[in-house]
């Protein structure tokens, strides 16, 4: 069975700005991140309490993670576009890479695809 890397991205925001931040994710970085072909496996808040938001993304290797961010960050459409507004939303992130088959990938986007919604 094929194995796949996912990257899961876990975000400190700023007090009270979760709501403010998940929407102007989902206008701007979630597009973007599809027209630079990233595979967002789900995104959302965290319930254990309201500052936390995680970023869950697929590759192929490290390799893969690597160059894509590098491709995706270093970008004039990123850097131009929305980074210093959804920069100013984060306290602090971390990043931590597994890797993991089809199957718990499938899984993570179901179990994943409601936690897009914070209302």
């Amino acid at each position: 069975m094929a194995r796949r890397w996912i990257e899961i991205r876990s975000y400190n925001l700023k007090p009270g700005t979760r709501q403010a931040f998940h929407d102007l994710f989902t206008r701007e970085a979630l597009p973007m991140l599809a027209r630079w072909k990233v595979e967002v496996v789900c995104a959302g808040g965290s319930p254990h309490d309201d500052v936390s938001y995680f970023l869950i993304r697929a590759y192929d290797s490290v390799a893969h993670r690597d160059s894509s961010q590098d491709a995706f960050y270093g970008s004039d459409e990123w850097r131009k576009g929305p980074r210093e507004a959804i920069l100013a939303f984060i306290e602090s992130y971390t990043s931590v890479m597994l890797e993991v088959d089809e199957a718990t990938l499938q899984d993570l986007r179901r179990t994943g695809s409601g936690s897009r919604d914070l209302s």
